[in-house]
Order: structure tokens, then sequence, then C-alpha cells
């Protein structure tokens, strides 16, 4: 669900996250609407709302780990699991961690990736909450919870900062809740539009 329908209708904080992402059109091919994460980081006031929104949601629900999709599920998950005294484990791309892994694939629109973690990093039994800077039709995700399960964790939730339209009205990936912040600006949802028009996609 998107935090404006779960209590922070209205938040100012809200609006200051949004602002603060710069969207930079036709990266990183024509077409795309590129989501910046990066001009968030550089206001501390902006990036700091951002983590204490999910601090204040998780800090009660017993999380052991919090878990990072490469590569800016890194920049969000450390400073949440350290307020709220859980270990951080980075879900990375092939062949970059040193020791020995688990892995799992998922499908891309033109073929295929992989999400790798060290083996033991997560114990069984152990409550999971799983962050990432962006959800479009969350197959990332998606991966990241099999990744998870697979050694016995149970994944309480999803955490992304934005969401997609394409993501409204399914608040559930794999049977897990997804929790995001903000939506595109509809200024930028707008641009996008007219730019399928014009290349007469729709």
């Amino acid at each position: 669900m998107f935090a404006e329908e779960n209590g922070l209708h209205g938040d100012p904080r809200i609006k200051a996250i949004s602002d603060a992402i710069r969207v930079v059109p036709h990266f990183p091919k024509p077409g795309i609407m590129f989501q910046d994460i990066t001009t968030l980081l550089l206001d501390p006031k902006a990036f700091r709302y951002t983590v204490d929104i999910f601090v204040d949601r998780y800090r009660d629900k017993n999380i052991s780990v919090v878990a990072g999709v490469e590569a800016r599920g890194f920049m969000f998950g450390p400073p949440i699991a350290l307020a709220i005294g859980a270990k951080f484990v980075p879900l990375r791309k092939p062949r970059k961690l040193p020791g020995e892994v688990i892995s799992e694939a998922y499908v891309l629109e033109y073929g295929t990736d992989c999400l790798e973690m060290h083996v033991g990093a997560v114990q069984p039994g152990e409550s999971v909450l799983i962050v990432d800077d962006l959800v479009a039709t969350g197959g990332t995700l998606s991966a990241a919870i099999r990744l998870l399960e697979r050694v016995g964790a149970e994944v309480v939730e999803c955490a992304c900062v934005i969401g997609l339209p394409l993501v409204k009205g399914n608040w559930r990936l794999n049977g897990v809740p997804l929790y995001v912040l903000v939506e595109p600006r509809l200024d930028d949802l707008n641009m996008m539009l007219e730019q399928h028009l014009d290349d007469g996609y729709i």
C-alpha cells in the first residue's frame, strides 16, 4: 500500500520526499522516465524523513533482518536496520559476494538475472524486511522473497521508496505485503504518456 493510504495522507514528509526525487527523461533508454534517488540522498531532511517513516512502521515488528536489494536498497536498508536493531544483509547480483552463496534467478523483459546471498547470513525462522528503492512489476522483489524463504526465513514485508502505478491494487508479492512511500509525480507521468503517444506505442 502507499503510505498516504495508510495514515500518512497529507503528511508533509511525503511531499518533501517526492519533491526531492529527480526524474531523468529517456534514461537509460528512450521512453524511460528514470526515478533518480541520488537527489533525495543529497537532501538530508528528505532522506531523514524517508528513513524515519520506515523506522516508525517497523520498529515494533520484531524484525531481525533487513535485506537490501542491490544496489539502491543498500542506501536505505542499513540506516533502517540500525534504527530498529536488526542486522543488514545485502542481496547481490552474481559474482559479487566472496563466500558460498545461495542464488535465485528471475526473468526480465529481455533475459534473466539473479540475486545471491551468503549462506548462513539469514537463519531459519528469522523475520525479514526487504528494502529497495523502486518497485515496478515486482519481479526482483519476488525473487528476493523466494531466496529468503528457501532458507526458512519469514518475510514480513517489502518496503520501497517509489512505486510505479503498475503496482496499485497489487499490494502482495508472493503473499508478502508491499509498502511504498511515493509514486511518480503526476507531471512526470504525463510526460511519460506523451512520449508513448509520440512514439506510437499507445
